[in-house]
């Protein structure tokens, strides 16, 4: 279990809240053209990570590794993060917030879900109600932005609104429909990611995400440093 120490915005004020996480899933190959998902599940072919079992695909995440804290560590220096909308089940509300599932991209050739154990899944500090963007869900704005080195400027790595990947309301149907028990109360769920502008994986020391909705101007972030283990020599 892993208790979050949140700051729940609103439009009438913010309240802080405590909110247990039992368990823990990622999605990936959301995206809602399945013709472009397709095509990027050949891309990763052509790099070595194996064809998911199923598109759109979930699968368990340790509780453990999931942060709001400003660094992470890491291991190695082929990691990467990926802005992604999160949906925070607690009891009956839905809060909704944005983060990384930062991935080590070498050991992804050999599984996805062991690639995505060793790294942090770091989460905004402050989450909205999902009650009330949801009418204008599909007009939020995913984007992120990544700094490759600590001399260089922040670079704008991905970009998309959220008509672009899975709704809210599939993304938890589909995971209530893989559970043995149905039990989706202190669940979190990392939704996947949209396409790189970049088109290829950037390796940066820093990563930021932002979830923007147009029509009031309010914004969700997360912003954090990537600290590489290497003060032991090889």
């Amino acid at each position: 279990m892993k208790v979050l120490n949140v700051e729940v915005v609103t439009d009438n004020g913010s309240t802080r809240k405590q909110i247990e996480i039992q368990r823990m899933v990622n999605a990936g190959y959301v995206g809602r053209d399945l013709d472009a998902v397709q095509a990027h599940v050949d891309e990763l072919k052509k790099l070595g990570v194996p064809a998911p079992s199923r598109v759109p695909m979930v699968f368990p995440v340790l509780c453990d590794i999931l942060t709001t804290n400003s660094h992470i560590d890491v291991i190695g220096n082929a990691t990467s993060g990926e802005a992604e909308f999160v949906l925070i089940c607690d009891r009956d509300e839905i809060f909704v917030g944005v983060g990384s599932d930062h991935t080590d991209r070498d050991l992804e050739t050999y599984s996805l879900v062991k690639s995505k154990q060793i790294c942090g899944n770091v989460l905004s500090a402050q989450v909205w109600p999902y009650a009330e963007v949801e009418s204008v869900w599909d007009d939020l704005i995913l984007r992120s932005w990544v700094k490759q080195t600590p001399s260089s400027e922040l670079v704008l790595y991905q970009e998309a609104a959220l008509a672009t990947i899975i709704s809210p309301s599939d993304l938890m149907h589909l995971v209530k429909s893989q559970l043995t028990d149905a039990n989706m109360s202190g669940m979190a769920i990392f939704s996947g990611t949209v396409p790189l502008l970049t088109h290829e994986t950037v390796y940066g020391v820093q990563f930021s995400a932002e979830l923007f909705d147009p029509h009031c101007g309010r914004k969700l972030t997360c912003s954090y440093r990537v600290n590489q283990l290497d003060f032991l020599n090889e």
